[in-house]
């Protein structure tokens, strides 16, 4: 297995080739060694086609995935939920006490490389399932990386974390150059979910956003392709906001039939990026803001609903509150954690949320209710 190590302590955006697809400035990605003395140690593999040129992982597209490994370190004083990626070019440098940087990284090489590594990952943490994390809209290899292993630390999932960086252009104004991403990154995400497989662990999805779409659509690539081993060997589904027009995921959903379980789908009406791409499409609603899932009842699906939380640390769109948000978590680990959840049937896991519970047909919503002290 050929490891190369990145050794530069920053790694930033660079030229795209296309003006649309530029990083605009958004910081990427910072590795500080020193850090491992300081932060909490998560390993974070990262498949990516963005193309990697000049020291940094561009928006530009390439047909094939490469693989790396990194160590992110979870900074000790941050609010629960919250990523604050460091800025490159202060000259105090950053604030390993509340910022997120890497300590290491390795490319790994080939997908034979990237097999082997996850092999010794698994054997090393005793554990033989992996969660992808596939990012959404207008996201960096940092900001996906690290709210990777966020997700990793703050849901306490025992399953090694894998990141999907298909290649958006980090920029908020590259909205179409990652919708048309989204569709070039299907196949990477099939690829991905097969090599996982064949290292000997089974998957979990979890995807934000523009990324659900992309989750939707290789599920139906795999049911279409009669791949159901693949299939049956995903344990469970977990769409953050998903950036889906509702009548797409229904012929999505409809063409996959039986939808891996537990499907989740989290869900906020005040969600003002969901509003705001609903209204480019001319629709009232996506499925990450439904506020009655009626048009979603004939499928097994649970729904819940956090529009009673505001989204957390520089979440101001609350397009990412099931995630993002301290009281959200909280409450999804005091109710025994989405480790268990993926071990439970879904009709066991709504009675331990707090909240209304409505139930459409085969679909399940959930409008999670904050905690009040007694």
């Amino acid at each position: 297995m050929t490891r190369t190590s990145i050794t530069r302590r920053s790694l930033l955006c660079g030229v795209a080739a296309l003006p649309l697809a530029a990083c605009g400035g958004v910081p990427d990605l910072m590795i500080v060694p020193e850090a491992a003395d300081i932060g909490t140690a998560e390993t974070v593999f990262v498949a990516t086609n963005r193309v990697f040129a000049d020291g940094a992982f561009q928006a530009a597209r390439q047909e094939t995935l490469s693989f790396t490994e990194f160590t992110v370190e979870i900074p000790p004083d941050r609010e629960t939920g919250a990523v604050e990626p460091a800025r490159p070019g202060r000259r105090r440098g950053p604030d390993l006490q509340t910022e997120f940087v890497a300590s290491s990284g390795n490319h790994l090489g080939s997908r034979e490389g990237f097999r082997a590594a996850l092999r010794a990952e698994a054997r090393r943490a005793g554990v033989n399932e992996a969660m992808i994390f596939i990012h959404g809209f207008a996201s960096t290899i940092g900001t996906g990386l690290y709210r990777t292993a966020q997700i990793r630390y703050d849901f306490q999932i025992p399953g090694i974390a894998v990141h999907y960086a298909w290649p958006s252009a980090g920029n908020p104004l590259g909205y179409a150059y990652d919708r048309d991403s989204s569709l070039f990154a299907r196949d990477g995400l099939e690829q991905l979910i097969t090599d996982i497989q064949a290292a000997g662990l089974n998957v979990v999805l979890t995807a934000h956003s523009l990324g659900s779409s992309v989750v939707m659509e290789v599920l139906r690539q795999l049911r279409i392709g009669g791949r159901t081993g693949t299939l049956d060997r995903i344990n469970g589904v977990i769409l953050f906001s998903p950036d889906v027009d509702v009548d797409v995921f229904r012929s999505q959903a409809e063409r996959i039939g039986e939808l891996p379980q537990p499907f989740v789908i989290f869900t906020s009406q005040r969600d003002q990026a969901l509003r705001l791409s609903a209204r480019i499409t001319g629709q009232a609603e996506r499925v990450g803001n439904l506020a009655i899932p009626d048009a979603l009842g004939e499928f097994e699906i649970t729904i819940i609903d956090v529009s009673a939380f505001s989204g957390g640390v520089r979440d101001t769109f609350n397009h990412f509150a099931g995630a993002s948000s301290p009281a959200v978590v909280q409450i999804l680990n005091d109710a025994a954690g989405v480790n268990n959840s993926f071990e439970r049937s879904t009709t066991q896991r709504p009675g331990i949320l707090p909240g209304t519970i409505l139930t459409i047909q085969n679909a399940t919503q959930i409008m999670l209710s904050p905690i009040t002290a007694n």
